[in-house]
């Protein structure tokens, strides 16, 4: 008998070890795919973006010796007359609100009515100014008002200023202005100092609409040697060409922060799926388990002997067997005699009945019962107790339920005893579900003694 209880628990003990492993292993390669999958996808979610960061600008526009800053006698000519100058410039965008740019501009600029002559007077209405732009080279920096949108990844519209300094080279065709002199090729520095905005059409195409004033650091721009230096002004409308690849988006007008924002929402609804994906992996992964338990716990031959138990499945009906659920080579005798049932026989019973726990909800005896429930096995053995096990339950969730845990778990102990050597034909079982209270269930006390299974030896 030690013996059959020694090798009941090393199986027991295997299966469970068996059973750990594998689902040890599960989790681990769950994981492991998991954690690829999801750092697969965030490596191309949050992979180094590429963006357009060079572009060429062409542009149109209006020359005037006229600007803001020229004070109430407008620079020396009184009356300015806008003429036609265009310009490109190449750039690079150094961070999303920082670029470099080129700049080149030609063209003529105009005046008429010199305020060195009387005002009005037909001298001065016939005084007036030319000066040609030859050449004109500037380096500027570009500050473009960042792209902080939360929702909004592309800038539709970009405002923006610049500064810097240039060199020309220009001719000044002076007529009827006493003191003036016509220059030819003359070569001054100049800063520039502008502002403007872009409207984002695509990735690669920008309208650019702008104002800028050129400061000379010459008083003889104009042909006329006043007190200040001269200046003009150039107002234009262009086209912003970005280069790169056709998928980038331009870095002048591009939101990071709406960018991580949507990145990040993407990321989450994936780990979510992931999630919602394992959780019904492991529901079902569960189902199967439970399905293959009560497969194991069955008794598909009526031998009174569960399948995972059964070393001879489909013995006849009615046949002999032994622990095992093997036939017996000789049928015991059947010996009639008076059962007597002592108090030491009693207390054997009590003590495993006191003793027995279940695990929750479920019908797997606790291995602290085991001992107690031995001594009931070598009670049946040595005096040929016939026993009869009863579940019990409180009320606690569905009949249907209820009755089949009862059920399940006066089986469980018939499965036990028969491990140890009783013979299964001479154990009875029986659930009666909450239908046989002891007890109130309208307290936690009484539910507690109404959970039970009860044992009657005859």
């Amino acid at each position: 008998m030690p013996a059959l209880a020694g090798r009941y628990k090393t199986v027991k003990m295997k299966s469970k070890f068996t059973k750990l492993t594998f689902t040890l292993s599960f989790i681990g390669l769950s994981t492991s795919l998991f954690a690829q999958d999801m750092s697969s996808d965030s490596a191309k979610r949050f992979a180094k973006k590429s963006f357009r960061t060079f572009s060429i600008g062409v542009n149109g526009g209006m020359l005037t010796h006229y600007t803001p800053f020229n004070g109430p006698s407008n620079g020396d000519f009184k009356t300015p007359e806008e003429k036609l100058g265009y310009g490109f410039y190449l750039k690079q965008q150094l961070l999303p609100g920082f670029g470099l740019q080129a700049d080149f501009l030609a063209g003529r600029v105009n005046g008429y009515r010199a305020n060195s002559l009387a005002s009005p007077s037909e001298a001065q209405d016939n005084s007036s100014f030319e000066t040609k732009i030859h050449w004109s080279a500037a380096l500027s920096a570009n500050f473009t008002v960042a792209n902080l949108s939360l929702n909004q990844k592309h800038n539709v519209l970009s405002p923006y200023l610049t500064a810097g300094a240039g060199y020309m080279s220009s001719s000044a065709d002076v007529r009827n202005v006493p003191g003036g002199a016509n220059t030819n090729n003359d070569k001054n520095w100049f800063v520039p100092v502008g502002a403007g905005f872009k409207f984002g059409l695509s990735n690669s195409l920008n309208i650019d609409l702008g104002y800028s004033v050129y400061f000379m650091k010459s008083n003889n721009f104009d042909g006329v040697r006043g007190s200040l230096n001269d200046r003009f002004s150039y107002a234009h409308a262009g086209l912003e060409f970005s280069l790169g690849k056709r998928s980038s988006p331009q870095l002048q007008n591009y939101s990071a922060i709406a960018d991580l924002r949507e990145q990040t929402a993407a990321e989450s609804a994936a780990l979510r799926a992931q999630l919602a994906a394992n959780e019904q992996k492991r529901l079902s992964d569960l189902a199967l388990a439970q399905q293959q338990y009560a497969k194991d716990l069955g008794d598909d031959d009526n031998d009174g002997v569960a399948n995972k138990f059964d070393k001879c499945p489909g013995t006849p009906s009615g046949t002999h067997v032994d622990g095992s659920g093997c036939p017996l080579v000789t049928p015991a005798p059947v010996v009639t005699e008076r059962v007597i049932v002592t108090e030491e026989d009693r207390k054997v019973v009590g003590e495993a009945i006191k003793n027995l726990e279940f695990d929750l909800g479920k019908a797997t005896i606790k291995e602290h019962s085991y001992p107690t429930l031995d001594r009931v096995a070598k009670l049946l053995v040595d005096k040929n107790f016939s026993l009869k096990l009863a579940g019990h339950t409180d009320n606690t969730g569905s009949m249907a339920l209820n009755l089949k845990l009862s059920k399940d778990r006066a089986e469980a102990i018939k499965t036990y005893l028969v491990s140890q050597g009783a013979n299964a034909s001479r154990i009875e079982t029986t659930g009666y579900g909450p239908n046989q209270p002891i007890a109130t269930n309208k307290t936690a006390a009484g539910r507690q003694q109404n959970r039970r299974v009860e044992f009657s030896l005859l």
